[in-house]
């Protein structure tokens, strides 16, 4: 099973970052309230950037780099994290 890293952009521009199997039914839960936390007073959101990983500890470990690093710079740090992986492009 093939596991994505995605970051979606809030109504009030902020980043949300997470892990799923399949970032479409991912993005339509976040947008009926049903998804994380964070983005239940948000939406809609928007998918920016997602990125194929080959398992979940590997998505999981990028999601959490990628929540270090600063909003500004999030869409370019995962980018270079996906070298040779698949992307999804930009919505």
């Amino acid at each position: 099973m093939k596991w994505w890293v995605y970051i979606v952009e809030c109504k009030d521009s902020s980043y949300y970052c997470g892990v799923a199997v399949n970032v479409h039914r991912r993005i339509i839960s976040h947008n009926e309230g049903r998804g994380a936390k964070y983005t239940k007073g948000r939406g809609p959101v928007s998918l920016i950037l997602a990125v194929q990983c080959e398992s979940r500890s590997v998505a999981q470990r990028v999601e959490a780099a990628v929540k270090k690093v600063p909003k500004r710079k999030k869409v370019d740090f995962l980018r270079q994290k996906s070298e040779g992986r698949r992307v999804l492009e930009i919505i």
